[in-house]
């Protein structure tokens, strides 16, 4: 914002929506996150039912598991490099090069998903190929979407962008349960056709100017990122908390298990479940658009962590749908608070030439707590069972809440978000 620009009047969501610019990456981003949330839907429904063909249950969840794992080793690989690539290069087109190779790979599902190939090499090398574009697509979406407005308006720009995941995950997924009953291919298909929707949105606005990260060499860069990081123990503590929670907490994993053989539901039933945390997060996430958080949000997170613990225990032993999914509304309504927490702390605190790396990291913990999420549920469900490994899970993130608020008392004491 210059000197001679009128002011900002950010108590108003009109303010934000004059952002034209902003206005466009959040409907890219929008209808990206709709085309992934599809093509997730369809590749564990898919998965689970390919192993279900020659195994049991718990071979099934294995290799449903298997698909996050393969999905998180290019994000491990690549987070502090996509990170300090988003301080160097232009974020728009970072994302552009992306979501083209999200079109290729859907279009690949697609292919695979029509032969009726029963082999699940060729689905995890593809899950890797797309799991690569999400590690270098996140870091520089995320830094490049607070240099779109002014500062005043960045606490509900991120209430909006969290706003954007979560219709995201609720549309997403019950398009996904009526694009599988039809065909798994078409829901490929429909997917790739989204992912050029938004390239096209991307298309229509420029990259403002990227400042300070273009003297120190690549490992400088990424050092002075990772030793932001550890100094500042109250970004630490929000990402790490996210990361172990969902870990070992995140029922969606199983889902397709409970879906199938549990509940009994069919793929409109696991429509409804996989859609159910989204409808929670939605609610949660319009609130805080209208209404951040300003005061106690520490304490808040916590609580938010802490309740998604005990949605996930009342998840793993309830037997009914509808119970199931009113447990999973509250579950992303929990979820929400802490992500929309942690998200405000990372970009408020961030200096914008480092907020590639910075977000990077972050993103490389969430998608460690969501794709390695769902390989250590697939694991404990081969042992455990899915009822037991989700039980587990629940019960482990209540503990690690209690065990951050210990270690980390500046989280725990953080109060404003302005």
């Amino acid at each position: 914002m210059t000197a001679e620009s009128p002011p900002i009047d950010a108590t108003t969501l009109r303010a934000l929506l004059r952002e034209r610019a902003f206005v466009m990456m959040w409907s890219s981003r929008l209808v990206a996150n709709l085309a992934t949330q599809i093509e997730s839907i369809a590749l564990g429904w898919h998965v689970y039912a390919v192993a279900r063909l020659t195994g049991t249950i718990a071979q099934g969840a294995f290799a449903v598991g298997m698909l996050g794992l393969a999905q998180f080793l290019p994000m491990f690989a690549f987070a502090l490099l996509a990170g300090e690539t988003a301080d160097r290069v232009d974020r728009r087109i970072i994302m552009i090069v992306c979501l083209v190779v999200e079109f290729v790979s859907a279009v690949a599902f697609a292919v695979l998903a029509h032969f009726e190939v029963t082999a699940l090499w060729p689905i995890y090398a593809l899950g890797a190929v797309f799991g690569t574009a999400r590690a270098f697509y996140s870091p520089a979406s995320a830094a490049l979407g607070p240099t779109l407005v002014p500062r005043p308006l960045l606490p509900r720009a991120i209430a909006m962008n969290s706003l954007s995941w979560q219709l995201a995950s609720v549309v997403g997924p019950a398009i996904g349960g009526l694009l599988v009953a039809a065909s798994a291919t078409v829901a490929f298909g429909v997917a790739a056709g989204m992912f050029v929707a938004s390239l096209i949105v991307l298309s229509g606005f420029a990259s403002p100017p990227q400042v300070g990260a273009q003297g120190a060499s690549r490992m400088t860069q990424i050092k002075e990122g990772l030793n932001y990081l550890w100094t500042n123990k109250i970004v630490l503590g929000a990402i790490s908390l996210d990361l172990f929670a969902v870990l070992l907490g995140g029922a969606t994993a199983l889902l397709p298990v409970f879906a199938r053989d549990i509940l009994q539901v069919g793929s409109q039933g696991f429509g409804i479940l996989r859609a159910s945390p989204a409808i929670g997060g939605v609610i949660v996430a319009m609130i805080l658009t209208a209404r951040p958080i300003k005061r106690h949000a520490g304490v808040k997170m916590l609580l938010g962590v802490a309740a998604f613990g005990l949605c996930t225990v009342v998840f793993a032993l309830s037997r009914s749908l509808w119970l199931s999914a009113a447990v999973l509304a509250l579950l992303g309504a929990s979820d929400m608070i802490s992500v929309f927490v942690r998200q405000s702390l990372v970009q408020i605190a961030t200096p914008n030439e480092m907020r590639g790396r910075v977000g990077a990291v972050s993103y490389l913990f969430i998608g460690a707590s969501n794709e390695l999420g769902e390989f250590e549920s697939g694991v404990i469900a081969r042992l455990m069972g899915a009822v037991g490994a989700t039980l587990f899970g629940g019960l482990a993130s209540l503990g690690v809440t209690g065990l951050w608020a210990v270690l980390f008392p500046d989280l725990r004491k953080a109060d404003s978000l302005d």
